[in-house]
């Protein structure tokens, strides 16, 4: 019996040609305003929210509700206002003053390979919980760990790196993609996934739930089972 982890939402927004961003140094919004008020009303509903060290570093979320009202219906069933903020990191090396540990107050999680843990506890202990998650770095043993935690769903957000690990691992049960109406084509720029062996190939296929407009944004919803 595989040990228990919570169901894993994996949400991105891309463009027509599978990219996360172009190559500038300003973030590229690919969400429409409808598809940014259906992902925060997703956040809402987690308990936890997972990026990865390069989106931390690259685009500094906060990685909070936004809306006021999701905010009160999430303190009204006793929950904080927004969910457990979690990093996964190769080594811990990250700017304590960055957003994901200074907005808002919820528990934040940064899981690295157990051998960088003391560095990274050194480095982050005052700002976050650090967690050694085996070496090299499991996504089976950060989702153990997480339960254990009392989080029964899991947000993903990325990047590509962070896409790439969970998907190849088959820890994926959901996969919502916002396809925006425009073209990268920009071999520089962060793609929704790396080279790897995927579950999902040749005959084997996720199951596609639905398909919906939000704006001028498409969005996929995708089943694992």
């Amino acid at each position: 019996m595989s040990p228990p982890r919570p169901y894993v939402l994996l949400s991105a927004a891309v463009s027509i040609d599978g990219y996360l961003d172009d190559a500038g140094p300003d973030r590229l919004l690919l969400s429409s305003p409808e598809d940014f008020a259906e992902v925060d009303e997703l956040r809402a509903g987690v308990d936890a929210i997972l990026v990865g060290a390069n989106t931390v570093r690259a685009d500094n979320p906060r990685l909070l509700v936004r809306s006021a009202e999701h905010r009160r219906s999430r303190v009204a069933r006793g929950l904080p206002e927004s969910p457990t903020k979690v990093a996964l990191s190769g080594g811990g090396q990250l700017d304590p003053a960055a957003a994901f540990f200074t907005a808002g107050d919820t528990e934040r999680l940064v899981y690295v390979p157990g051998a960088t843990l003391p560095a990274a506890t050194a480095r982050l202990g005052a700002v976050a919980t650090v967690v050694g998650a085996g070496d090299p770095l499991s996504v089976a043993a950060l989702l153990a760990d997480l339960a254990g935690r009392g989080v029964a769903r899991l947000l993903v957000e990325g990047g590509g790196v962070v896409h790439t690990l969970f998907l190849t691992e088959g820890l994926v049960d959901e996969l919502r993609l916002a396809v925006a109406p425009i073209f990268v084509g920009d071999p520089a720029a962060a793609r929704l996934v790396g080279a790897g062996e995927f579950p999902w190939r040749g005959e084997r296929r996720l199951r596609l739930d639905g398909v919906r407009s939000l704006g001028d944004t498409a969005v996929l919803r995708y089943l694992a089972s």
